[in-house]
């Protein structure tokens, strides 16, 4: 699983194999510079300070500062280099995981919390760099320099560098056991912190709410647990890792200790010169510092590789919703819309059941319900939100799961009660969809939808940004910006979603003659809370626990005294002096 996991992350690495090869070619002249100055030990220290040699006294201090100096600037170059591909693959990944979680279904993202998204596409593809690009520069730099060093140790002195060779690889049992543990501990830091995100842009993004319940203290509660969790498992990680380190050095003190005295012995007896054995151990201990980091990039690349499990988990996530293999594009809709014994259930629960439902061009219908009844799952169907279980659903009598989704979507215009806009420009938000579309084309579908007055009074007009969710504008004047964005798609079906329940009557008032203008020669699904607002549409359905119930005109629902006429009473009973006062919305057709 590690190997096929590390294979996956190492193919992010091959668009910039050229920068790599050099940047190995760099690490190699740094290896052979690092044995360089260890084999300079012996003539330093035979010619200069044995024999006493005032040549070599100049020449070798020479050499020592141009080998230095070479290892500097080969140095750089592998670290800018590595520094490179480190960085450009994780913005590559990170763009991949963000074009692949755009096509995911809506059913994913309902499952999944937003903070548990952006801890992976933040914290872990970050995580998984050091695993790809530290853990390369150290192990491929090091194994070089171990090598070069390793070649200096066994030219010196082949026997007692044997003995070496025994002795010193048993500070690696330790580092395989520390590692399993840290990738333990990595993983479930990883999972912390997606909490920890996730939390937080709940607790952000609902501020309000949490002010005006004056719950700040209970949030701050809940934020201090998990951060106390986040920390244990940080402290568990950290203490193997705090650990890892003297084992390692303890162990290498013990076989240092021992070649020195084998080593030494060696010298008294005549049998090797002080320069011989001084530069035998200078490569030796010169071999620390790589092994070592050999070891501390342990913990790198089981971190890394924990991320890269989350993070190829959800990349392999297959979307639930997804083009059929000879899918075809739609190319406008001449019939209608039908549903026949369509079926949907989420998870275990049945939302729909058996719906039959025929809907010609340009009929408004209209849904009604209590809350919990389906209308908007019903609704959510028709641009593959989601995709029925049972059943069919057609334009123009062919299933729509053979039709492509961007074509489908693209005949289909949504404007609900939670309107979402993006931090942008006005102008922007009204384009979404098609930022190529004309100042002109911009301004007139806001003129159509009443936003053009307020649009020219903000500080930048049309070049002024609304903040998060729009947050700068009023309810209407954001409700407004997304018909204008409606009428600027000119789809030929569309969706309204309790577009103005939310609204006082005077913004609702100049959204609803928006809607008319929206509405006019479309094909249009209309949900609507206040029962006031549906009576021009030329067909009501009321659903009731996932079934249509009853079906036909106002007067005509009101005639069957049933349902429909329930639901109209308790809010005429309710509000009805705000229903008799509201200017009558005028006849679309």
């Amino acid at each position: 699983m590690t190997v096929e996991l590390y294979k996956r992350l190492l193919q992010f690495v091959k668009p910039y194999r050229a920068k790599l090869v050099l940047s190995m070619i760099c690490m190699v002249f740094v290896a052979i510079s690092t044995a360089g100055a260890a084999w300079l030990v012996q003539p330093a220290m035979d010619k200069i300070f044995v024999d006493k040699d005032m040549r070599m006294l100049f020449l070798i201090p020479m050499v020592i500062v141009g080998l230095y100096l070479l290892k500097g600037i080969f140095y750089y170059g592998q670290a800018y280099l590595m520094s490179f591909v480190g960085q450009r693959i994780v913005a590559d990944l990170r763009e991949k995981l963000y074009h692949h979680l755009q096509y995911l279904s809506l059913s994913f993202f309902t499952k999944t919390p937003t903070g548990i998204l952006i801890s992976r596409l933040t914290n872990d593809v970050t995580l998984i760099q050091g695993a790809v690009s530290s853990a390369i520069t150290t192990v491929l730099r090091d194994s070089f320099t171990i090598i070069a060093l390793t070649v200096v140790v066994f030219y010196r002195d082949w026997k007692l560098a044997c003995i070496a060779f025994i002795i010193l690889p048993l500070a690696a049992i330790p580092i395989v056991k520390f590692g399993k543990k840290l990738r333990k501990f990595s993983i479930k830091g990883q999972i912390r912190m997606g909490f920890i995100t996730s939390l937080l842009q709940e607790t952000i993004s609902g501020n309000r709410i949490v002010k005006a319940f004056t719950m700040e203290d209970y949030e701050y509660r809940r934020f201090s647990a998990e951060n106390d969790r986040f920390f244990k498992v940080l402290m568990k990680r950290q203490k193997i890792r705090a650990l890892s380190s003297p084992v390692v050095e303890a162990l290498g003190g013990l076989g240092i200790a021992g070649i020195v005295l084998v080593g030494g012995y060696g010298v008294i007896q005549g049998n090797s010169t002080p320069g011989t054995f001084g530069s035998f151990l200078a490569a030796l201990l010169l071999l620390y510092k790589p092994i070592k980091s050999l070891s501390t990039v342990n913990d790198i690349v089981q971190g890394g590789l924990a991320a890269g499990s989350r993070v190829f988990e959800l990349m392999d996530t297959t979307p639930d919703i997804r083009d059929a293999d000879e899918a075809v594009s739609l190319n406008g809709i001449s019939d209608g819309i039908k549903f026949e014994h369509a079926s949907f259930k989420y998870e275990d629960k049945m939302v729909l059941k058996d719906i039959n439902l025929d809907v010609k061009v340009g009929e408004v219908l209209a849904l009604v319900g209590v809350s919990g009844a389906g209308k908007t799952t019903l609704v959510n169907l028709i641009p593959r939100f989601y995709d029925i279980d049972e059943g069919h659903i057609t334009i123009d009598e062919r299933d729509i799961r053979t039709l492509t989704i961007k074509s489908l979507r693209e005949h289909i215009g949504i404007v609900t009660q939670q309107t979402i806009l993006f931090n942008d420009t006005v102008r922007n938000n009204i384009a979404y969809g098609d930022v190529t579309r004309s100042e002109e084309e911009i301004v007139e579908a806001a003129k159509a939808a009443n936003a053009h007055g307020f649009i020219e009074k903000l500080p930048l007009g049309y070049d002024t940004t609304i903040g998060e969710q729009g947050v700068k504008l009023s309810g209407g004047e954001r409700q407004r910006v997304s018909i204008a964005r409606a009428l600027l798609k000119n789809a030929p079906i569309l969706i309204l979603d309790e577009a103005t329940s939310s609204l006082d009557s005077e913004s609702e008032f100049q959204v609803q003659i928006a809607l008319e203008r929206l509405m006019a020669n479309r094909t249009v699904f209309l949900i609507a809370h206040r029962l006031s607002t549906i009576r021009n549409a030329h067909r009501i359905l009321v659903i009731d626990n996932g079934r249509i119930v009853e079906e036909g005109t106002h007067d005509e629902l009101l005639a069957m005294n049933r349902i429909y006429k329930r639901l109209y009473q308790m809010q005429f009973r309710d509000d009805g002096e705000t229903v008799l006062r509201k200017p009558k919305v005028r006849q679309i057709y």
